[in-house]
């Protein structure tokens, strides 16, 4: 019993190291969420730019992008170029300003570009919390029914775009969804799980 007593403490450092171990192994930008395959959280918010009140109802009836951002937010800075990029090919993009100061993000969107079709403001973070948002940035690819098809953890670039979600966008832009999950390849939809 004294031996064990001896080991003990080498034998929970073992256990700890081989949990952290395996933590490190994980890749945080694919956390699954729970709202893919359902319909974008009704919400009433005001405009950053216009101060109107918009409603779920006022996104475009098109495959869009979901895209949350703020101003204090680093990685947001890093993305919005290429957005700017995305928006110039005609890639619909909606914003959702989390937890901001509404003249911040207007001088923002003033000194970056403004790649939405609109932002909202979401002073409080209650639609980011429906989405199941764990910061800024997270991007939801969004069908013509308002239907969330993929979500993005993390800074959207050419390789994020290109591979993850271009494919998914391009084939939604083609088909009604039926078709497309018919279609839907497992590797394809393995990316947005």
């Amino acid at each position: 019993m004294a031996r064990l007593k001896l080991f003990l403490p080498l034998i929970i450092f073992a256990a700890l190291a081989l949990l952290f171990w395996r933590g490190l192994s994980l890749n945080p930008q694919d956390m699954p969420s729970a709202l893919v395959n359902k319909p974008v959280p009704e919400f009433a918010l005001r405009d950053v730019e216009s101060a109107r009140e918009l409603k779920k109802a006022d996104l475009p009836n098109k495959p869009l992008l979901l895209n949350v951002w703020a101003t204090w937010c680093i990685s947001c800075r890093v993305e919005h170029p290429y957005l700017n990029k995305l928006a110039e090919e005609g890639v619909p993009i909606v914003g959702i300003n989390l937890k901001d100061d509404n003249t911040a993000a207007l001088q923002w969107l003033e000194k970056f570009h403004d790649p939405y079709l609109f932002s909202v403001s979401d002073v409080e973070g209650r639609l980011a919390l429906d989405l199941g948002v764990f910061g800024a940035p997270e991007t939801f690819l969004v069908d013509a029914g308002g239907t969330i098809r993929c979500k993005h953890v993390g800074v959207v670039d050419d390789r994020v775009w290109q591979t993850k979600l271009q494919p998914l966008y391009e084939k939604l832009q083609q088909q009604s969804w039926d078709e497309f999950a018919g279609e839907l390849s497992d590797s394809l939809l393995a990316r947005c799980r």
